[in-house]
């Protein structure tokens, strides 16, 4: 897959079947919009194309922080590439690109620089300066400019929307099943292996600390969930808590996972830790004792999940 950071910096030689929007979560109402451009290359010779935009357009126009993304850029650039996306295109948004009349968006951006033969996108899709033009504008603008237009039915393209919303939702109320049925595959989050307190070496649970430098990346709800990993070319399996560590007195959220017979040494390393089940809630125990004893538990149930995926 070609990754474009901005429109300017997109090139090819072929005719382009275009499709746009966030694509937050790539998850499988999105990769049924992919399957249709896919389909529409087979009979002509063209690329298929998507044009993403990043800040989400929301950050820009309304709060930066109204709302939390299910994928980091570089996360959705690996979810895409997998789908069989010919050409990725990210540009940035800002307030004057917000300000391009759909004419101009048209003309300049889907005729002029992606030598568009089709678009497929959604029936209720606006576009253009406040957003003014809708899908029967876009017909037009297709005739005038000579590529074809193809709706996304409404029962799609409300999978595609209530979906990113349902699995937000899902994540943020620790419900792993019905986010990772909508996705088509298990929440990730991505981050950098740090230095810790290093408290869980001193009651047999070592911990590799995540930090992610993505502050819209959404976290599960607070908990102690079983996760996966592919380190060094291998899946490990361990459990991970996302909290506050009150038992001893923490000050600041933190994402610790404990793999299973694992000894590398992580630190430095950038790793994606997919969230597979939610075992508990974070709770404050009287001891570190009570804390060890309860980490036990915790870590059959793990195997226990494990071994039926198994």
């Amino acid at each position: 897959m070609n990754i474009f950071h901005s429109i300017q910096d997109f090139k090819s030689g072929k005719k382009t079947i275009v499709t746009l929007g966030t694509f937050d979560g790539v998850h499988i109402g999105h990769t049924k919009i992919i399957e249709k451009l896919l389909q529409n290359t087979s009979d002509c010779d063209c690329e298929t194309l998507l044009l993403t935009f990043f800040p989400h357009p929301r950050m820009v126009l309304q709060d930066p922080t109204a709302i939390k993304l299910l994928n980091t850029m570089e996360e959705k650039s690996i979810l895409l590439e997998k789908s069989g996306l010919q050409n990725l295109v990210i540009h940035p948004f800002d307030k004057d690109f917000s300000r391009l009349t759909a004419e101009e968006f048209v003309k300049n951006i889907l005729v002029d620089s992606f030598n568009i033969k089709k678009i497929i996108i959604g029936h209720d899709h606006r576009f253009g300066r406040n957003r003014t033009a809708n899908i029967d504008d876009l017909i037009v603008f297709g005739k005038l400019y000579d590529f074809e237009v193809e709706q996304i039915s409404s029962q799609q393209i409300n999978e595609v929307a209530i979906s990113s919303t349902k699995i937000r939702n899902a994540l943020d109320e620790g419900d792993l099943k019905l986010a990772n049925a909508y996705l088509g595959y298990d929440y990730f989050i991505t981050g950098t292996v740090v230095k810790g307190k290093e408290l869980g070496r001193t009651i047999g649970f070592p911990t590799a600390n995540i930090a992610i430098n993505e502050s819209y990346k959404l976290i599960p709800q607070q908990g102690v969930y079983v996760v996966s990993s592919v380190i060094d070319n291998i899946t490990v399996f361990g459990m991970m808590n996302i909290g506050f560590n009150p038992t001893v007195n923490g000050e600041k959220q933190t994402i610790e996972v404990n793999y299973f017979d694992l000894n590398s040494d992580l630190y430095g390393k950038k790793i994606s830790v997919s969230v597979l089940f939610r075992i508990r809630s974070e709770q404050k125990f009287e001891s570190l004792a009570q804390l060890k004893e309860q980490l036990h538990q915790d870590k059959k149930i793990a195997l226990a999940f494990i071994e039926k995926q198994n």
